[in-house]
């Protein structure tokens, strides 16, 4: 089984989820009962596709953008899907598409908000949450890992909007230069979280490192908290509630 496949399915039964493919963008989408319909799916995904054809038009004249794993400066008439993922990413140090998965949970989180004033979008363990109650979010650092399983997240409804971001050396599709099992950042902006993870995870090569990368994350501007996994090593930093 897939790990995002392993991870949805312990999501509460509180909210109705649903789930919104588009290549590479693997969507699940959770509301309160009744607010999910035809006509919201058919808006949302064309919301979707629309923000991807920007992105992939764009990717098509500046093939740097993609490949880029260091702060880059995009080109003048790119589209603002692009110049938000390069502005979050070079807080964090990293490439803009380190902020992708991020930019299209938020993204689809704020068109979503026009519709219900309670929406989880995650997208491949990246998260936007906006909601009004306190809420646990799973920490999944591999389905050998000791903590997964074990470990939640208590997400205040007074912290909302918020995103909390997931990056991986040893798990995902996602490139990693390092080996964390799971680096998890909170921001109020997803794209920067979601870029922040990534700058975390890679400065995970063993559990001994741990301590001195969520130090590093620490003393980036905007982040609200973080925890990183490696193997049974464990550390948290910030507005980090942790719970069992």
């Amino acid at each position: 089984m897939e790990d995002r496949e392993i991870y949805r399915c312990n999501y509460g039964a509180e909210l109705e989820t649903a789930r919104l493919c588009h290549g590479e963008t693997d969507l699940a989408i959770c509301l309160p009962v009744g607010i999910w319909n035809t006509e919201l799916a058919h808006a949302t995904s064309a919301y979707i596709v629309e923000l991807r054809l920007q992105l992939q038009a764009y990717l098509a004249q500046d093939a740097g953008f993609a490949a880029s794993h260091i702060v880059y400066q995009p080109h003048i008439n790119a589209p603002s899907i692009a110049e938000d993922m390069a502005q979050a990413a070079a807080l964090a140090g990293v490439g803009p598409m380190a902020s992708v998965a991020g930019a299209f949970a938020q993204a689809v989180g704020v068109f979503l908000a026009g519709y219900s004033s309670e929406v989880i979008v995650e997208n491949g363990g990246d998260i936007y949450m906006a909601t009004s109650k306190d809420r646990i979010v799973g920490v999944y650092a591999g389905p050998n890992n000791p903590y997964t399983g074990q470990l939640g997240l208590i997400i205040r409804a007074a912290q909302q909007p918020l995103g909390i971001c997931t990056s991986s050396g040893t798990i995902g599709s996602s490139f990693s230069y390092g080996k964390a099992d799971a680096a998890v950042v909170l921001a109020a902006n997803t794209l920067y979280a979601d870029a922040a993870a990534t700058a975390l995870a890679n400065r995970v090569q063993s559990s001994q490192d741990v301590g001195a990368a969520i130090e590093f994350i620490a003393t980036l501007p905007g982040i609200k908290g973080a925890l990183a996994i490696c193997k049974d090593v464990m550390a948290a930093w910030g507005e980090v509630e942790l719970c069992r």
